[in-house]
């Protein structure tokens, strides 16, 4: 008699892919069928798992990425559609504290048709545990990374799909609170094309990127390596900067920070673990805002830039990008890094309507509540309330030209003057300069331009990464240790363990 070969379940191909080849280890112990599941659901759940090779629809366990231990939850498309039961909730649940309770990293990787009918209310009910345990994973201070697979909908999306500190979606994925095929039964009709897929959700600043499998591997290393626990980063020693020259006048730096060719914020991210981050999370996207995980020196930062080469000006979607990458470098300890660099706030209808003037008061107030470390930059255009919001920090540097004013120059000389032409005499006497904040106690320290950055791209680009190098450290010594930067010690309590 032929013996049939055995199945190899999907989630064990996406693991070796993910995953430091034969790092994978599994923490699951057999699965049984929920208590009093029908003689019928029982036999599904054998057929389902000689089909799938797994015993439920969700694997979990831990292995490495680049050399970093983490934790896995991956589902098992195979086994009943990935559906989410009772049994595989507790799985999850389990998980996630586990990970939590090791100070790792907890990667989820769902593929599920959502909750599965046959377990009913008590499967429905499961999601809250999920959501409670992904969230207190996150509230210590540790990432989450996610990878919503084909297909992806239902109530795995709406719990542990949907909780990442990043985001991504395999390309092509369809991804969905309410599954097409439900849609078309309850509706009559189809859901209208393209609006369920990995690459509309991004458009829609709903996921951080669109990746394959080999793209996701990438990412969990580089975020790996960077919010691995270790010893608090040390200031480097101090390089010789070059002798400052006489202060320009206000004018010359203005016109200077205009040059199209000057370095902007994307520029500063030479670091190879630069991770990329996109939108809000919640529908919105915002062009004129760089958000990312990346590193200056030997310490860690989640970046909040604004870009000077966009094509529009920052607006309150900007803003909220900006509030997110705030509370997200408090969430994971690591300090926030803001780099202003714009003309002025988007003036508009919409940007009205979108609260501007309140997004910008939230980002003073979120960057001013104690917390983790804050290092400004003022790398060029200081225009207007856009550029104030960024701007509070424990450590602030600004580029010899960077200048600072209530309103872009041209607005303030139509204030002052009532036309936009005496804008030069304007701001010689609002003392915008970097010289003129340091004076005044808003600026630390100028990071000199020989004479102009945009002459000297490179070298300004390194000058600057090296004071951020030696501030970073310097700004954390002002403030409690960071949680991040030890390993959990015996005895520590894990959050989600019962008082």
């Amino acid at each position: 008699m032929t013996v049939p070969e055995p199945v190899r379940p999907a989630s064990s191909g996406y693991l070796d892919a993910v995953l430091d080849p034969g790092s994978f280890r599994t923490w699951d112990t057999p699965a049984g069928p929920p208590p009093g599941a029908s003689t019928g659901y029982r036999a599904e759940l054998d057929r389902a798992r000689a089909r799938a090779g797994t015993d439920e629809s969700v694997v979990t366990g831990e292995g490495r990425s680049g050399g970093v231990r983490v934790a896995v939850v991956c589902s098992e498309f195979g086994f009943l559609a990935g559906s989410g039961g009772t049994v595989a909730a507790a799985r999850i649940v389990a998980a996630a504290g586990r990970a939590t309770a090791a100070g790792l990293p907890l990667v989820l990787a769902p593929a599920s048709g959502g909750t599965r009918m046959q377990d009913g209310t008590p499967a429905f009910l499961a999601m809250t545990g999920i959501a409670r345990a992904v969230a207190a994973h996150r509230r210590a201070g540790l990432p989450v990374l996610v990878h919503l697979r084909h297909p992806t909908t239902g109530g795995s999306l709406a719990s542990w799909g949907s909780l990442g500190s990043l985001t991504a979606a395999e390309p092509g994925a369809l991804v969905g609170f309410l599954g097409p095929k439900v849609y078309r039964g309850l509706t009559g009709s189809a859901f209208p094309a393209g609006v369920q897929t990995a690459e509309n959700l991004y458009a829609h600043g709903v996921v951080d990127a669109v990746l394959d499998t080999a793209g996701f591997a990438g990412v969990l290393r580089r975020v790996a390596a960077l919010t691995r626990r270790g010893p608090a980063p040390v200031p480097p020693v101090p390089e010789s900067d070059p002798a400052p020259g006489p202060p320009p006048d206000a004018w010359t730096s203005v016109t200077a920070t205009r040059r199209p060719d000057r370095p902007g914020v994307r520029d500063l991210l030479t670091d190879p673990d630069t991770v990329l981050l996109h939108g809000t999370g919640a529908g919105e996207t915002a062009a004129a805002t760089v958000l990312c995980l990346t590193r200056f020196g030997t310490s860690p930062c989640v970046l909040v830039g604004q870009d000077r080469t966009a094509a529009r000006a920052a607006g309150p979607a900007d803003l909220r990008v900006a509030r997110r990458g705030i509370r997200l470098a408090r969430e994971l300890r690591l300090p926030p890094v803001t780099v202003v660099d714009t003309a002025g706030a988007e003036l508009s209808p919409a940007a009205e309507q979108g609260a501007l003037a309140g997004e910008i008061a939230r980002c003073l107030a979120e960057l001013g509540a104690p917390g983790v470390p804050v290092v400004s930059v003022l790398l060029g255009q200081g225009g207007g309330g856009a550029a104030l919001a960024l701007l509070p920090a424990d450590r602030v540097l600004a580029a010899r030209h960077g200048w600072l004013t209530p309103l872009p120059p041209e607005g303030a000389s139509i204030i002052v003057h009532g036309t936009p032409g005496r804008a030069p005499e304007t701001v010689a006497a609002q003392r915008v300069r970097s010289a003129d904040l340091l004076a005044l106690g808003a600026v630390d320290r100028i990071v000199e331009e020989c004479p102009d950055a945009a002459d000297e791209p490179a070298a300004f680009v390194a000058r600057m990464r090296a004071a951020l190098a030696e501030e970073i450290p310097r700004a954390a010594g002002t403030h409690p240790p960071l949680n991040s930067y030890r390993t959990p010690r015996p005895g520590d309590r894990p959050c989600c363990s019962p008082r």
